[in-house]
């Protein structure tokens, strides 16, 4: 087990009490608490990345907030948070009703259980899209792009007709027709870093290829 600290140090406040009215704030809804812990774990996603690539070691993967044992928001002077202290810090809930309503409707320790007994298996597709939302989330939106191409051809092959539904024949008819769009998104992310107009497509197309994903995931059972 490991503590981390992730230091807002570019938005310091005036004095205590300006921090605790800010703690109070910040800790008194799901929607806030979940921005402040996904900000802090986006900086240690960025560590981890940064830290993989200067070893060459391919096994030190992002964190999601339910890998967490506990999280607390806080504040403290620059001694203290520099040394993992603070002030005053919150233990704030990290199994928000969303969180808890999505992994129930994926049942993941069921679709474990039947990988493990071989009665199921991970398609290449499920993989690349992972990856693709690891990069996307963690603002490495050429890599995304690239793990998009690939990830897509793999989809539109390995779940062409794999659900009796409308909106996954709807989905897949909207994935099929910007397929070339895939292949653009590459090629440009080859050459450099993608304009506003290209992420803005990379985020549809991953969007709907994991919702896709997430009802094949929920449908089949």
């Amino acid at each position: 087990m490991a503590r981390v600290t992730a230091v807002r140090a570019f938005e310091p406040f005036g004095d205590d009490e300006e921090a605790a009215r800010w703690l109070d704030s910040a800790t008194e809804a799901e929607d806030t608490i979940d921005v402040l812990v996904d900000e802090g774990l986006g900086l240690l996603n960025r560590a981890l990345h940064a830290s993989a690539t200067a070893v060459g070691d391919p096994y030190l993967h992002p964190r999601s907030p339910e890998s967490a044992v506990a999280a607390r928001i806080g504040y403290g002077g620059g001694a203290q948070v520099a040394d993992g202290e603070w002030t005053d810090a919150r233990e704030v809930d990290l199994g928000g009703a969303r969180r808890r309503r999505r992994g129930e409707e994926l049942r993941p320790l069921e679709l474990v259980a039947a990988v493990l007994g071989g009665r199921e298996r991970i398609d290449i597709c499920e993989t690349m899209f992972l990856r693709a939302r690891a990069d996307l989330d963690a603002g490495r939106t050429r890599e995304a792009a690239l793990q998009l191409r690939v990830g897509l051809e793999a989809l539109l092959v390995e779940l062409s007709g794999a659900l009796n539904d409308p909106g996954h024949e709807e989905d897949m008819a909207i994935l099929e027709e910007r397929r070339s769009e895939a292949g653009d998104l590459a090629n440009q992310a080859l050459r450099g870093d993608l304009d506003p107009d290209a992420e803005a497509r990379l985020n549809e197309l991953v969007e709907t290829s994991e919702r896709i994903l997430r009802r094949r995931r929920i449908l089949r059972g």
